[in-house]
C-alpha cells in the first residue's frame, strides 16, 4: 500500500479529533449528573429539583467549566460541544407546525366580511385534506368556483389600503396570485423568526428549528423540555408586536428601593442563602460598573465579588449596569437571574408599592446580549413600560403595513418602517411625547423588548420612520421580520407532535447501551473466533470505526436518536462485511499457492470494486432515507452514511495498515483459524439448477403474502393515516379488551393494544383528529385520564399523569394530522420507488447489462413484499406493535439496501469469472462464483443477525418493529440475491448468446 505514513497521520488525526469532541460529551454528562446530585441534596419535590438542576448548570453557562490544559471553555460552550440526544433518549417534545397561510390571507384582506372571499378561504380548508398542492393555491381553485364577476384586486378584498403599494384595482388575479405569493412567502419567514426567537428565550438545551421546504411547515425539536404545556403555548400563541411609552429611571427609584426594603423582610435566611448561593456560583467581574448612580437608586451594593455576600438589596445586588450605560434598558442584570427578578416584581406585596400614577406599569426583559467578550456574561435589560388598566398598548403591530432593513444617513445598519392612516396619527402623538419627555418608545414582541428607540427629531408624521440604535445588519435584518410579522399574525397550528417523557428516554439510553455493547462483543469474538490473528486486526479496525462515527455525529452537532443508536448498530454488523470480502479473498490467493505478501496484496486488490459497490448501493438508499426523512429517521440515515465512510476508511486503510505491518515483519498469518480454515472450500452448490424450485417456492410466498396484503391488510399506524397516540403504564398488569371497552364509550372510536410488559398499553384515537388547537390536544388527554382513572392508582393528579411521574401515567405521545399523514404516506412511496430506480441505473452503469438491473430490482420486489406479508400475517399476534410508519418506511430502505449489497457482490463476482471463464457454459461458470462468495454470504449475514438479534431482545420496545423487519430482510435478501437476482440475471442473458463485457477492474 502506498502513502503509508498519510495513512498513519490521518488515522492518528481523525482519532484525536473524535476523542477530542467526545469529551465535550463525557463532560457535560458530569455536569448534569453534578447538578443532579446538587439539587437532590437541597430538594425533595420533583419540580423543586428539577428547577435547582437549571438553576445549577445556567450559573455555569458563562464561566470556566473545563479545562483541556490548551485550552478553557464555559458551561455554555460546553453544552454546545457535546452531542445531542434526540427527545427518545433524553425525553422532551417534537412538532410540525403548519403556518396558517389561511389567517395570513385573511390578514392581508383587512379581515374582508366578502361573502365569496370566505367561502373560498373556508371550501380551500376542505381541498387541503386531501390534496398535495399548498393553501394557496387551493385558496384559488376555490376562488374560481365562486367568484362569479369579481376580482380579488377590489377594494372589499385585496386592492385595500395596507396593500395600495402592492396590489391595485387594474390587475388580473394571475398578477394577484404572483403578488400574494411574495407576501405569504415574506410572512412565513417573519413568523419563522418569531418562533426561533421565542424558542432561544424558553432555554432549551440544543433546540433545533427549521422549515420543511416552502410549504409553510416548521420543525421544532425540544429535547429534554420539562413543561410541555408552556412550550406549546409558547410556539402555537400568535405573534403580537405592540407600541409602548417606556417609564424613565428616575420615576421608579422610589419604588425599587421600597421593593427593596420589602424584599428583605419578606425573605427568610434560608430562602436569602440559597438564591445567593445559586448567583455566586458565577464569578463576575462586573461589579465594578456599579456606581454612584446604582446607590442613589437603589442603595448600597457589596462590590467584593469574591466574598460571601449577603443580602442587603435583593435586586441592586444583581444589577450590572443603569441607563444608559445599557442596551437602553432601566438597568441590565445577567441573564441566569432574570426569572429571580421577574418573581421578585410580581409579587402582590412589591406592586402594592409602585405609586398610584404607575400602578399599571408592566416590567418586561430585553433580548440578551454580551457586553464583553472576555468574560463572554450574558445579560438582559429591564424595562419598564407605561401600562394602563386593560393592559392594552397605545399601538399595536397591525398598522405597521412594511418594514425593511436600511441604512441611516451615517451608514450604519436601520430599519425603515410604514404605518398606515390609522397608525400614523397615533404614532405621531406617540413620538411627540417622547421627545417632549426626553424617554422612549418600546417594540414589544411577545412581552420581549427588540428595540426602545427615542424621538430625537420631534414627533414623526406620514408614519413613515426609520429605526436606529448599535444595530448590526442581521439585528436590523430581524427587527424587520418582527415588524412585519406584527402586520401579518399568523397561528401556527401543530399537525405532527410527539412527546417522550424523560423516564422512557432514561430506559432508551439503557437498553440501548446494552444492546450495543452486546452487539459489539458478539461481533468482537465472532470475527477472532473465524479468522484468528487476523479477526483482531478487523476488530481493532472496527473499534476505531466506532470512535470515529460517534466523534462525527459530535463534531457536526447531528443529533443521536433512538433509530439512530440501530443505525450504529447495524452499521457494526455490516461494517465487517468489508474486512469479510478482504479476508475471504486473501484466503482465496493464499489457496492458489501465492506467497503472503503476494496475496495480501492481490486480495485488497480484487475485494475492492465489490467493497466499493456494495457500499455505493447502500449508501445510495440511505441518502434517499436522509432526504424524505424527517426527526428520528434522518438521525438513522445519517448514522448509517457516516458508518459506511467510516467503515470504508477502516476496513480499506486501518486494516491494510495492521495486515501488512504484521505480514511484513516475517509473521506468519493465515486469516483463519483451525475450525474454519476449510469451511465452505470447495462448494460444488448447483444454485443455477435448482431455480425452478427457488421460482416454485418464492412464488407461493409471495402469493401468500400479497392475498394477506389484499384481504388481511398491514396496521396502518398514524404516521399514514393520521390520529392521536398515547403509550400509558400502569401500576399492575391491565387487560387491553377491558380497557378498550371502556374507552370506546368516551372516544366511540379507539384502539388498544398491550406493547411489551402487561402493564403497559399503546392506545390511539381519531377523536377530533381534524382539529389541532392545543385546546383539542388538552380536551381529548382529559377524557382519556378520566377514562383510564379506573385503572391508575387512587390519588394520581391529572398532572402527574400527563408528565407520567414515577414512571405512571402516559409516557409518550404522537398527534399526526390526516394532511401531514397523506403527504407522509406520498413521500414514503417516492423514498422507496426512488431508491429502485437509482439502484436500477447504477446497476446498469456497472454491469452495463439491464438483464443485471431486472436480477437486483425484482430480488428488492421479492424481499419487500415478504417483509410486508410477514407483518400483514403476524401484526394481529406478536407482542409488539407491527405498525406501518416512517421507522417501518426506513427498515423497508435499509433491506432494500442490504439485499443489493448482498446482489452486487455475488454480480461482481459473477462477472469477473465471466470475463476469465468466457460465457455461462450451462451454468457451471455462474454457479462457481456464486460458491466463492458463499463464506462471505452467510458470514455477513449472520454477524448482521446476531447485532440484529441482539437489539431486538435487548434494545427498546419502541425499536422491535424496525428491527423485526430488518431480520426478516436479511434473511430474505441474502436468499434472493442468490436465487433470485442470480437465476433471473441468468434466464434473461443465457439466450444472447454473450457474455458480459470485460471490464478492466474485473481482470483480476
Amino acid at each position: 500500500m502506498q502513502n503509508k505514513g498519510l495513512v498513519k497521520l490521518f488515522a492518528v488525526l481523525f482519532g484525536l479529533v473524535s476523542i477530542y469532541q467526545l469529551s465535550f460529551t463525557f463532560k457535560n454528562n458530569q455536569i448534569d449528573e453534578a447538578a443532579k446530585t446538587f439539587a437532590e441534596s437541597k430538594h425533595d419535590n420533583p419540580d423543586d429539583i428539577n428547577a435547582e438542576e437549571v438553576r445549577y448548570i445556567d450559573s455555569l453557562s458563562n464561566i470556566e467549566a473545563y479545562n483541556m490544559g490548551i485550552a478553557s471553555f464555559t458551561g455554555k460552550e460546553v453544552k454546545e460541544k457535546a452531542m445531542n440526544l434526540g427527545l427518545d433518549l433524553k425525553g422532551g417534545l417534537n412538532v410540525i407546525l403548519q403556518i396558517s397561510v389561511k389567517d395570513i390571507l385573511f390578514g392581508l384582506s383587512n379581515n374582508s366580511k366578502d361573502p365569496a372571499f370566505n367561502k373560498a378561504l373556508s371550501d380551500a380548508q376542505e381541498i387541503q385534506k386531501n390534496a398535495q398542492e399548498s393553501y394557496l393555491e387551493s385558496f384559488f381553485t376555490a376562488w374560481e368556483v365562486v367568484k362569479g364577476d369579481q376580482k380579488l384586486a377590489s377594494p372589499d378584498i385585496f386592492a385595500n389600503r395596507d396593500l395600495d403599494d402592492v396590489i391595485d384595482i387594474s390587475m388580473t388575479d394571475a398578477d394577484v396570485k404572483n403578488k400574494l405569493q411574495e407576501k405569504v412567502d415574506e410572512s412565513i419567514v417573519s413568523a419563522f423568526e418569531v418562533l426561533r426567537k421565542r424558542i432561544d428565550q424558553f432555554g432549551v438545551t440544543s433546540p433545533n428549528i427549521q422549515r420543511l421546504g416552502n410549504s409553510g411547515r416548521v420543525l421544532v425539536e425540544l429535547p429534554g423540555v420539562k413543561d410541555v404545556q408552556r412550550a406549546t403555548e409558547l410556539i402555537t400563541t400568535t405573534a403580537q408586536l405592540q407600541f409602548w411609552d417606556v417609564a424613565k429611571p428616575g420615576e421608579l427609584g422610589t419604588f425599587l428601593n421600597q421593593a427593596n426594603e420589602i424584599l428583605k423582610a419578606k425573605l427568610d435566611v434560608d430562602e436569602k442563602e440559597e438564591a445567593v448561593e445559586v448567583q455566586d456560583t458565577v464569578a463576575t467581574d462586573s461589579t465594578d460598573t456599579k456606581d454612584s448612580t446604582i446607590d442613589d437608586l437603589l442603595g448600597e451594593t457589596s462590590t467584593d465579588s469574591t466574598a460571601v455576600k449577603t443580602v442587603v438589596n435583593p435586586i441592586g445586588d444583581m444589577i450590572v449596569a443603569v441607563y444608559p450605560n445599557t442596551q437602553g434598558g432601566l438597568f441590565a442584570i445577567e441573564s441566569s437571574n432574570k426569572e429571580l427578578l421577574a418573581s421578585y416584581l410580581e409579587m402582590s406585596e412589591v406592586r402594592a408599592a409602585l405609586p398610584a400614577n404607575a400602578r399599571y406599569t408592566k416590567f418586561v426583559f430585553g433580548l440578551p446580549y454580551i457586553a464583553n467578550a472576555e468574560t463572554g456574561i450574558e445579560y438582559i435589560d429591564l424595562y419598564a413600560l407605561k401600562g394602563n388598566r386593560d393592559n392594552e398598548p397605545e399601538l399595536s403591530g397591525g398598522v405597521v403595513t412594511d418594514a425593511r432593513q436600511s441604512f441611516s444617513q451615517s451608514n450604519q445598519p436601520s430599519v425603515s418602517m410604514q404605518m398606515n392612516a390609522k397608525g400614523s396619527k397615533v404614532w405621531e402623538e406617540m413620538t411627540g411625547r417622547a421627545n417632549q419627555n426626553q424617554s422612549q418608545i418600546a417594540i414589544v414582541l411577545d412581552d420581549i423588548v427588540y428595540s426602545a428607540p427615542t424621538a430625537s427629531n420631534g414627533a414623526i408624521s406620514g408614519g413613515n420612520t426609520e429605526i436606529s440604535g448599535n444595530f448590526t445588519v442581521k439585528e436590523a435584518e430581524d427587527l424587520a421580520n418582527v415588524l412585519r410579522a406584527g402586520k401579518l399574525p399568523a397561528k401556527a397550528e401543530i399537525v405532527q407532535a410527539d412527546q417522550v417523557g424523560p423516564s422512557l428516554g432514561k430506559e432508551a439510553i439503557e437498553s440501548g447501551t446494552k444492546s450495543f455493547l452486546i452487539a459489539l462483543s458478539l461481533v468482537l469474538i465472532w470475527m477472532i473466533l473465524y479468522y484468528g490473528k487476523a479477526g483482531i486486526f478487523a476488530d481493532i479496525a472496527l473499534l476505531l470505526n466506532i470512535l470515529l462515527i460517534f466523534g462525527v455525529l459530535s463534531g457536526l452537532g447531528a443529533v443521536l436518536t433512538l433509530p439512530g443508536l440501530a443505525g450504529i448498530v447495524l452499521t457494526i454488523g455490516m461494517s465487517v462485511d468489508a474486512n469479510v470480502l478482504i479476508f475471504e479473498r486473501i484466503r482465496e490467493e493464499l489457496g492458489k499457492g501465492k506467497s503472503q505478501k503476494e496475496a495480501v496484496k492481490d486480495g485488497f486488490a480484487n475485494a475492492l470494486s465489490s467493497i466499493l459497490d456494495a457500499n455505493i448501493t447502500t449508501g445510495l438508499t440511505a441518502l434517499i432515507l436522509f432526504v424524505f426523512g424527517t426527526g428520528p429517521i434522518k438521525g438513522f440515515a445519517t448514522t448509517l452514511l457516516i458508518g459506511i465512510l467510516t467503515s470504508l476508511f477502516t476496513a480499506i486503510f486501518i486494516t491494510r495498515l495492521l495486515v501488512d505491518w504484521y505480514v511484513n515483519s516475517g509473521k506468519k498469518l493465515d486469516f483463519s483459524t483451525s475450525i474454519t480454515k476449510n469451511l465452505f472450500k470447495n462448494n460444488k452448490i448447483n444454485f443455477i439448477g435448482k431455480r425452478k424450485v427457488a421460482y416454485v417456492v418464492s412464488g407461493i410466498l409471495i402469493a401468500v403474502c400479497l392475498g394477506s396484503l389484499f384481504t388481511n391488510k398491514l396496521d396502518q399506524g398514524i404516521d399514514f393515516v393520521g390520529g392521536r397516540t398515547y403509550q400509558v403504564r400502569f401500576d399492575d398488569a391491565v387487560s387491553s379488551e377491558a380497557v378498550a371497552k371502556d374507552l370506546t364509550a368516551v372516544f366511540q372510536s379507539v384502539e388498544v393494544k398491550t406493547i411489551g410488559s402487561a402493564n403497559q398499553l399503546k392506545i390511539s384515537t381519531k377523536y377530533k383528529v381534524d382539529e389541532n388547537s392545543v385546546e383539542v390536544d388538552e380536551e381529548v388527554q382529559t377524557m382519556l385520564f378520566n377514562g383510564l382513572k379506573s385503572y391508575l392508582p387512587e390519588g394520581l393528579s391529572y398532572a402527574d399523569f400527563s408528565e407520567g411521574k414515577n414512571n405512571i401515567g402516559k409516557v409518550l405521545s404522537s398527534k399526526v394530522s390526516p394532511t401531514i399523514a397523506d403527504d407522509i404516506k406520498r413521500e414514503s412511496l417516492l423514498a422507496v420507488l426512488g431508491s429502485l430506480v437509482v439502484v436500477f441505473l447504477y446497476i446498469l452503469f456497472r454491469f452495463k447489462r439491464w438483464q443485471f438491473s431486472l436480477g437486483a430490482v425484482a430480488a428488492v420486489f421479492h424481499d419487500v413484499i415478504i417483509v410486508l406479508g410477514i407483518f400483514s400475517l403476524l401484526y394481529k399476534f406478536m407482542p409488539f406493535s407491527m405498525e406501518i410508519d416512517q421507522a417501518f418506511i426506513a427498515a423497508i430502505l435499509t433491506v432494500i439496501g442490504y439485499s443489493l449489497n448482498d446482489t452486487v457482490v455475488v454480480f461482481d463476482r459473477i462477472r469477473e469469472v465471466l470475463a476469465e471463464r468466457a460465457g455461462f457454459k450451462g451454468g457451471v461458470n455462474i454457479n462457481s462464483a456464486i460458491n466463492s462468495t458463499l463464506s462471505r454470504t452467510l458470514n455477513t449475514s449472520l454477524t448482521t443477525l446476531v447485532v440484529l438479534l441482539a437489539m431486538f431482545i435487548f434494545g427498546a420496545e419502541s425499536l422491535r418493529g424496525l428491527l423485526f423487519a430488518l431480520i426478516v430482510g436479511v434473511v430474505v435478501g441474502t436468499y434472493s440475491s442468490v436465487f433470485i437476482a442470480t437465476p433471473l440475471m441468468y434466464d434473461t442473458l443465457k439466450n444472447k448468446g454473450i457474455a458480459p463485457p470485460k471490464e478492466e477492474d474485473s481482470k483480476k
